[in-house]
């Protein structure tokens, strides 16, 4: 379990930018005057940088020594973090972060890449969404309120100290080396990876993150546009966080007991459910209610979606492949969301949100059924040593 956390920091330090993003927009907008369309292509711009990091760490990752890459990767976000202290101009600054999300995505990739070379990544994964939704919470409760302090110089100061927190954990993890039995060999030609159920999850993984980014983004000023206290906000988004470990704790506990498709289901509908019900944010028990849901299910969702697309190859490179899809997603929503927002248009990006779930849900249960249905005629295998996770 302590290489899990170690493990799900690594994954996370590139993109914790993320679990904090709307007390990141919120105080460009606060500290620097930012526009809402401004903040929100500076998120994006982050986040676009990071999947592009993260495609480019798919086509090189079997050939990689991951933990002096790290080190590197780790060392250059925060140099990146430290320059954006020093920029107020809106084109500057998306500009850096979009580098640091490029440097944050290769990261990102790297660790992906590692959880899926382990035992049960889904458990991994799931570690990784407790983490990221629990530090997240934190972050969004006192962030938004330090601003007005200390200036946006506190949103870079806390990335910063993700990024030392991490590098202190890398020695104590194992080589994680490619199995070799996973790599083709050299006279064969390349194995045929199933194709189209591949791409499916890869769509489902995109559409679900770019729904939900592109409204958590600009929650805080859905909040504050339906009469809301920035305070009772804050306290949702970190509440929100919080509920959200109990999304993570259940992929931890069930992992594939029940199989995938069920949990997908059931957790994609809710998020939509949850989602719809943000129409009646002026009511403050359905906006804590409805964040609170999002919260777990988003979580839930997650972990068992990039286990799904891990479980079709043990190499790592289709993990690093859905890392890229997550972040596409991650940075189209609040791009899209900064353009049609417009005169505070939250409707129609609460309308776009359910549609976008709804296709994620038909696309993610084809591939899960797949996956399903060999592990519930096949004997499950011993668990592995606990030397295998150290």
């Amino acid at each position: 379990m302590a290489a899990r956390v170690f493990l799900a920091f690594l994954a996370t330090a590139g993109l914790f930018y993320v679990n904090i993003m709307p007390a990141i927009v919120d105080g460009l907008k606060e500290g620097l005057n930012f526009t809402d369309r401004q903040a929100g292509f500076a998120a994006s711009a982050n986040v676009y940088g990071a999947a592009v990091g993260a495609l480019l760490i798919v086509f090189i990752i079997r050939r990689l020594r991951w933990r002096p890459v790290a080190y590197g990767l780790l060392l250059a976000l925060i140099a990146m973090d430290l320059l954006s202290m020093l920029v107020s101009l809106p084109d500057a600054m998306i500009a850096i972060r979009f580098a640091h999300g490029f440097i944050g995505g290769a990261l990102v990739g790297t660790g992906f890449s590692v959880i899926a070379r382990t035992e049960n990544p889904d458990r991994t994964f799931g570690v990784l969404l407790f983490i990221q939704f629990g530090l997240g919470g934190v972050g969004n409760l006192f962030i938004p309120r330090l601003v007005p302090i200390f200036g946006t110089d506190v949103l870079f100061f806390s990335l910063i100290a993700f990024s030392l927190a991490t590098l202190t954990m890398i020695p104590f993890l194992d080589q994680y080396p490619v199995d070799e039995k996973s790599k083709t060999p050299k006279n064969k030609a390349p194995s045929s990876l199933p194709g189209l159920p591949i791409a499916l999850v890869l769509i489902s993984i995109f559409l679900f993150q770019a729904a939900n980014n592109g409204l958590f983004a600009f929650i805080i000023g859905l909040g504050k546009h339906s009469g809301l206290t920035l305070d009772f906000i804050t306290v949702v988004l970190a509440a929100s966080g919080w509920v959200g470990l109990l999304g993570a704790a259940l992929v931890i506990v069930f992992h594939t007991r029940f199989g995938r498709f069920l949990p997908l289901a059931a957790g994609i509908v809710l998020t939509l459910g949850a989602t719809w019900a943000l129409l009646f944010s002026e009511s403050k028990s359905i906006f804590f209610f409805a964040n609170s849901v999002i919260g777990i299910t988003w979580a839930f969702v997650m972990s068992y979606l990039l286990g799904l697309v891990s479980a079709f190859d043990r190499t790592g490179q289709m993990a690093a492949l859905g890392g890229f899809a997550s972040k596409m997603g991650l940075a189209t929503g609040p791009l899209v969301g900064g353009f049609l927002l417009g005169d505070n248009n939250y409707t129609l990006l609460i309308y776009l949100a359910v549609v976008g779930l709804a296709i994620s849900a038909a696309a993610s249960l084809i591939p899960a059924r797949i996956k399903d249905t060999p592990e519930t005629i096949t004997p499950r295998a011993p668990s592995a040593s606990p030397a295998n996770l150290d």
